[in-house]
């Protein structure tokens, strides 16, 4: 009996329904993210709303199929290699991504010019480069990362100018490691010695 009896009801969902509707189309369906969006446009009332409209409307609806988006650990590949040896189809990409997110373009600047001090030992730079990473309000995580980089100012300086590195020492080091690992619980000094020393 009581089937239909709300459904013409006018509320104050309704001015912002064809936007829900549009937003749904593109490929929103995050219920939260769609009620802040609202919200910001003046929408007044609380969440629990417009989760019903998503529910019981808009689960129904079809949602086109589109390319999938990149996962982030693509686009921190992206970021972290040099633009000359990223394919075309990546380079494509990553300018797309960065398009629509101004925080992660400004996260790439600096990561590629960081890139940039370590490749070429410009360690004179990087006191100029911790003062514009720490300037940045939008990116806590980088800016988290200059103030570490500053406590220990001398010795990263020295490492980002000098020629001489610890990657031999780390490189045998890690390599002990794993023949200790495939060795753990079968094997003795003989195979040690047959593996390290004879090598």
């Amino acid at each position: 009996m009581f089937t239909g009896q709300w459904q013409s009801r006018a509320t104050r969902l309704d001015d912002y329904k064809p936007y829900l509707d549009q937003r749904w189309q593109e490929g929103c369906t995050n219920a939260w993210k769609l009620w802040e969006e609202t919200r910001e446009q003046g929408y007044p009332r609380g969440y629990a709303s417009v989760r019903a409209y998503v529910s019981r409307t808009l689960r129904g609806k079809p949602q086109p199929v589109g390319p999938r988006p990149p996962s982030a650990r693509a686009v921190t590949r992206w970021i972290r290699t040099h633009p000359d040896a990223l394919p075309e189809g990546d380079r494509l990409q990553l300018r797309a991504v960065l398009a629509n997110c101004p925080k992660l373009t400004a996260l790439a600047e600096h990561v590629r010019s960081f890139g940039h001090m370590v490749a070429h030992l410009q360690g004179d730079q990087l006191p100029t480069w911790i003062e514009a990473a720490t300037s940045t309000t939008e990116l806590p995580s980088l800016r988290s990362f200059a103030q570490h980089l500053e406590r220990d100012l001398d010795a990263v300086t020295a490492g980002l100018t000098l020629p001489w590195n610890s990657g031999v020492v780390e490189g045998h080091a890690n390599r002990i490691k794993m023949l200790k690992r495939q060795m753990f619980g079968r094997a003795g000094f003989e195979l040690l010695r047959k593996r390290v020393l004879l090598a």
